[in-house]
């Protein structure tokens, strides 16, 4: 390199110097910046509810989401639900749909399905009966009437899922009359 390319090249040094110094302090201010991961969250799903709402703990229940196909319907609000204290989460259900779809991070879960036999047509074991699968744990059969122990009390059943793909599913198959749930709770294990 000649003497006249030197002098041009040292003073730029320094600058570059600077600048890689002052990025990369700026990239690592950048990182501190960023947020963490959210937590995972308890996720509370009231079927057919047409709005957000506490329990009578004080838990929050999103609104009806996350369903496809199917219906829902509203109960009196003095119908009495036996075998719980949140009377409300069994007033209203999803019934007749095909699946159910909630983006969670990846991780372990407890999932809690709530039922309750609410419909008036159906006053005996046999006469509602659908198989559901929740991320690969299969349920056939599954009769509100028969697990409850009758019409107007709650059931709940508590299921360990390990979701890997960003999304709880829960997949649905009528039998002998529709599919129906009240409530789904998607809590992080601990």
């Amino acid at each position: 390199m000649s003497p006249a390319n030197r002098s041009v090249t040292r003073p730029f040094l320094p600058v570059i110097a600077a600048l890689l110094l002052a990025t990369g302090a700026s990239l690592a201010a950048a990182d501190e910046a960023k947020p963490a991961a959210p937590a995972k969250a308890v996720v509370r799903i009231d079927a057919g509810a047409p709005a957000d709402h506490k329990d009578a703990e004080g838990n929050l229940w999103l609104a009806d989401q996350g369903f496809v196909g199917g219906d829902v319907i509203e109960r009196d609000s003095d119908m009495k639900i036996a075998n719980t204290t949140n009377q409300s989460i069994y007033h209203t259900e999803h019934y007749g749909m095909d699946s159910f779809s909630y983006k969670v991070a990846n991780g372990k879960y407890t999932v809690k399905l709530h039922f309750a036999e609410t419909y008036e047509g159906i006053d005996g074991a046999g006469q509602r009966v659908f198989s559901f699968n929740v991320e690969g744990h299969e349920y056939k059969d599954f009769d509100v009437f028969v697990k409850s122990g009758g019409i107007q009390r709650a059931y709940v059943l508590t299921v360990e899922v390990e979701v890997t793909d960003g999304k709880l599913d829960i997949t649905f198959k009528s039998n002998v009359e529709n599919p129906e749930i009240n409530g789904i709770e998607i809590i992080p294990a601990s």
